[in-house]
């Protein structure tokens, strides 16, 4: 699973400026479907769906305003114990089950060692990578990112009280007010404990937050961003190579191509588009690795590979220089927009030479979240009847014993608000996309949310449509044409159908407790990870990896 990836950044779907040879192989000897969708538009929950087969807001792992994703290992939020992955069905089954790479599910719930959303608590027997995700702030050559305008405000607070204490302290001094000196110390010790209070967290982001585990264990605090992908790359290699004489899992989550767009010197201004096409080569030659180490273990044949983003490419990140977003193709939007396709359609590759016919095309909308049945049906395990799985088992579609996928009806969301919902009218082959609410782009007319970091899912950020916008994407992939009573005959009954269909979802949810409340987003210093003493959290991998010799192959 790429990380932020756009679906028009790779040569299998029409990009011809990006050299993805890797990934385009996997497709030809693959099946590559061109509707897969993500059940969110922004990694963690778009991952949560993912591991479990539910829509995020299910387990708690959406929000309903505020913050819509992760922001802290030393937060309490994260994937419920209760929750089920595909991870832990096929551990039951017999399989060694490993992830590596970036987690973002949360770590802990009451104290540092409980480790309740850790990996290795659900379904993972191994763990080597990022429990957190990465962010600007992890270099230390880039802008803060981690909630930037929070820790803008409380500096500008901090300084207003250091001028108003500065202020009484002179004044007491000039004799222009009677001010006691107790007073001036008290006012300036508030200050002092505020800078501290909120410093603590904001100050030192890069080693709370930049870190790498294996398994239980911290093991680079904060973590040194030019040996990574190496690191990443020599552990997916060591795990197949331990594995391949028993059935395993690998689910290698890489951190390309996320900002800030570490990449190494060998793809360093290799690509026709900056350092975004430099790190999408790199991450297609680390994939390319992969596939050699599972072709050298002899195991091409008997191994069900797949290959996907979590959501569209964030069009908002980019610097004075250039973009460093991902390109989605002809589909409007992109990362944290629920509802227009750039934001959620994703590539999707599977290959197991032998069952899955190679080069296949397949149309059909299909789900992130369909991957959890196909994955336990493969396994051999059974998926849990105790709780409402909305993913369905791919696997007749890409044998090619069906014709059209299990999907009549999928709904799409922002946050924990239903921007939209579509539905495939299979005899007719119309495929209806139904726009409740979308975001209002910045600047007007723009594509994207420009200068907010991300398009917001309510309030004064989003327009509601009455009656919904109505599309059809069969001939309008790009939703640039909205359907009207005149121009389709069928506008009323589209409307009608997607509005029973959505009520019908909406008697399927239940409350559950929220884990992107404050309280558990609120980065708490005895939850936080760390090696060594806390505070003085520091220690770096054994070995210098970073001399190891990153060329092409």
């Amino acid at each position: 699973m790429a990380d932020d990836l756009g679906i028009g950044d790779l040569g299998c779907y029409g990009n011809d400026t990006l050299r993805t040879p890797n990934i385009d192989r996997l497709a030809a000897e693959g099946v590559r479907l061109t509707q897969h969708l993500a059940a969110a538009p922004l990694c963690t929950p778009s991952r949560s769906a993912f591991l479990t087969g539910r829509h995020s807001f299910r387990s708690g792992m959406e929000a309903r305003d505020g913050y819509r994703a992760l922001q802290w290992n030393g937060g309490s939020g994260g994937l419920p114990e209760n929750e089920t992955t595909f991870a832990r069905i096929l551990q039951q089954q017999g399989y060694a089950t490993g992830l590596i790479g970036k987690w973002h599910q949360g770590v802990s719930c009451e104290s540092r060692a409980d480790h309740c959303h850790h990996p290795l608590n659900h379904g993972f027997a191994y763990f080597y990578g990022m429990p957190f995700t990465l962010v600007n702030d992890c270099d230390p050559g880039r802008p803060p990112e981690v909630d930037a305008g929070t820790r803008a405000r409380l500096w500008l607070y901090t300084q207003l009280g250091a001028l108003g204490a500065l202020t009484a302290a002179l004044s007491r001094i000039c004799g222009f007010v009677s001010v006691s000196r107790k007073a001036v110390l008290g006012v300036a010790g508030l200050v002092f404990l505020f800078f501290v209070s909120w410093y603590a967290s904001f100050g030192f982001v890069r080693r709370w937050n930049c870190l790498l585990m294996r398994n239980h264990e911290v093991t680079e605090q904060p973590m040194v961003l030019e040996r990574t992908a190496h690191l990443m790359l020599q552990e997916a290699v060591s795990y197949i190579g331990r594995n391949k004489h028993r059935p395993f899992l690998l689910f290698v989550s890489l951190l390309h191509v996320h900002v800030p767009l570490v990449t190494t010197k060998p793809f360093l201004g290799k690509s026709w588009h900056g350092l975004y096409g430099d790190n999408v080569e790199e991450m297609d030659w680390l994939v390319g690795e992969i596939l050699q180490a599972i072709e050298e273990n002899g195991l091409k044949n008997t191994t069900f590979t797949y290959f996907t983003s979590d959501h569209g490419g964030h069009l908002e990140a980019r610097d004075e220089h250039s973009q460093l977003g991902g390109w989605n193709g002809i589909f409007k939007g992109g990362k944290g927009m629920g509802g227009w396709e750039g934001g959620i359609r994703v590539p999707g590759i599977f290959r197991w030479p032998g069952v899955l016919p190679a080069g296949r095309v397949i149309h059909e909308p299909t789900s992130l979240m369909d991957v959890f049945p196909t994955v336990v049906q493969l396994g051999g395990g059974e998926v849990p009847r105790d709780r409402v799985i909305d993913g369905r088992s791919l696997v007749p579609l890409l044998q090619g014993t069906v014709e059209h996928s299990a999907h009549e009806f999928l709904f799409h969301y922002c946050g924990q608000h239903l921007h939209a919902a579509r539905w495939h009218e299979k005899d007719s082959g119309r495929l209806w996309k139904v726009h409740f609410m979308t975001p209002r782009f910045h600047p007007e007319g723009a594509g994207a949310c420009y200068g907010q970091g991300l398009c917001p899912c309510s309030g004064d950020g989003v327009t509601r449509h009455s009656p919904p916008l109505l599309f059809d994407l069969a001939r309008d992939p790009s939703e640039a044409r909205p359907l009207s009573p005149d121009s389709e005959p069928q506008y009323s009954e589209v409307l009608a159908r997607v509005g029973g269909a959505v009520d019908r979802h909406r008697r399927t949810l239940t409350p559950v407790p929220p884990q992107f409340s404050l309280s558990h987003i609120v980065w708490r210093p005895w939850l936080q990870p760390c090696c060594g003493t806390f505070p003085f959290c520091a220690c770096t991998e054994a070995g210098d990896p970073a001399r190891a010799d990153l060329t092409r192959p």
